[in-house]
């Protein structure tokens, strides 16, 4: 007769992987990474489904560009993105300011009313700048390896739709880039134009040398615990107070305007946050000998940066913080060829956050405000990812409003990052 053993389980030899399964999630389409090795070399690899594999290998070839030139490039490409765009002002014949018309692209976010010849030569040039990173300063060469790869990624890219991971040593402003014009015109369709930037075609994340913790699943609380890190001084004339509203519309919202409170909070064992959002002046310091930093500023001043947050965090690695980051700080995009961008959101990943979203340029305010209103709306309903949110919103933005300025926020790991609810649906 059949009988029911008892079994006690004394060991566990799967030292807690069991809890994996609930963060599979679907792998990207298309994975590139670009290694820098000894010498100045640069090798790219590129696998996923959206590829053809080479007799079951990564494609792979040593390019003839070296690191420093490519992170120059990048560099001239975020401030020509600033100059020719955010900055650009309007003459007369005489060359005269336009008084009725002062920085249009940076005082709203609809562009409609714009004129469309004058707006598409200064989206053309932006497209022009980012093919050219691309293909012509990155991914140049005429060796057979380079060739073919630079083929097989160039027709993966001018597909739509992909989810795409630059795992890069390279940190480069990825949904800036573009793929080739489909003629040698100049007069091309703005609606084209804008069609050709990574960040309208495709998911875009990413990683580098940043992943975020992986540990059992966590419980979601009742209502979403959100926090608003802001610099009151910022944005007044911008939709800012509607974005903090979001924020706090059916959630528990903390509310933090000083570098003391940060710290005080950012050194709790327990700090559990789902979404967390800076809204501050941001700049870069002098690091000698090292590279410089990014600082975040709130109302009172004192700088906040990456090298705190390991101070603060690096005791509670494996702890409840794990929030997706929405970095919505002035000047975060400025950076020169040598400027580490990533190190702030790299201590924010290493230490527990899901993902950081953050401009690539030296965002206008006005811009800035509006992105974060549709971003923190979608994503506090728990009903899509931040890399389907931030894709969207590229095309959002692009489509209805003209603007190619939602193309420039960079997501650094979190494209498959989501609000989970408490209920285990979707709202």
């Amino acid at each position: 007769m059949p009988r029911r053993l008892t079994a006690q389980v004394v060991q566990d030899p799967s030292d807690g992987f069991r809890f994996l399964p609930h963060l599979e999630v679907r792998p990207p389409d298309l994975r590139v990474s670009f290694d820098v090795l000894g010498g100045g070399r640069i090798r790219a690899r590129m696998s996923g489904t959206a590829v053809p594999a080479l007799q079951g290998t990564e494609h792979k070839a040593d390019l003839s560009a070296r690191p420093d030139e490519v992170r120059g490039a990048a560099a001239r490409l975020c401030a020509r993105w600033k100059e020719r765009f955010v900055d650009f002002q309007p003459v007369d014949d005489e060359g005269r300011t336009l008084l009725d018309r002062r920085r249009p692209y940076a005082t709203t976010a609809d562009l409609s009313d714009e004129p469309e010849d004058e707006l598409r030569q200064v989206v053309a040039d932006l497209a022009r700048g980012g093919q050219s990173l691309l293909f012509d300063t990155l991914l140049r060469g005429d060796d057979a390896r380079t060739e073919v790869f630079r083929g097989y990624l160039n027709s993966a890219l001018s597909r739509e739709g992909l989810r795409i991971r630059f795992d890069s040593d390279l940190h480069l402003p990825w949904p800036l880039l573009c793929t080739p014009a489909a003629s040698t015109t100049s007069m091309a369709p703005l609606n084209t134009l804008l069609a050709r930037f990574l960040g309208y075609r495709h998911q875009i994340e990413h990683t580098g040398d940043a992943y975020a913790w992986i540990g059992p699943p966590r419980t979601a609380p009742r209502r979403p615990i959100v926090s608003l890190n802001h610099d009151l001084r910022v944005g007044r004339v911008t939709r800012a107070d509607e974005v903090a509203k979001a924020l706090a519309d059916n959630t528990t919202c903390i509310v933090r305007t000083t570098y003391e409170e940060l710290v005080r909070d950012f050194g709790k064992a327990d700090l559990d946050e789902q979404l967390t959002y800076f809204w501050c002046h941001g700049e870069f310091i002098g690091n000698e000998p090292e590279p410089h930093i990014l600082v975040l500023r709130l109302t009172d001043g004192t700088p906040f940066d990456g090298h705190t947050v390991r101070e603060l965090r690096a005791r509670h690695r494996h702890g409840y913080f794990r929030p997706f980051v929405l970095l919505n700080a002035c000047h975060a995009g400025v950076v020169g060829a040598s400027m580490d961008r990533s190190f702030l959101g790299r201590m924010l990943i290493e230490h527990g956050a899901q993902g950081v979203l953050g401009p690539l340029i030296s965002m206008p305010q006005a811009f800035a405000a509006e992105y974060a209103l549709e971003f923190v709306t979608r994503y506090l309903r728990g009903e899509a990812t931040a890399g389907q949110i931030t894709h969207e919103l590229a095309r959002h933005f692009a489509i209805r409003y003209r603007t190619p300025l939602g193309f420039a926020y960079g997501l650094h790991c979190g494209m498959d990052a989501r609000l989970e609810l408490a209920n285990g649906g979707r709202a």
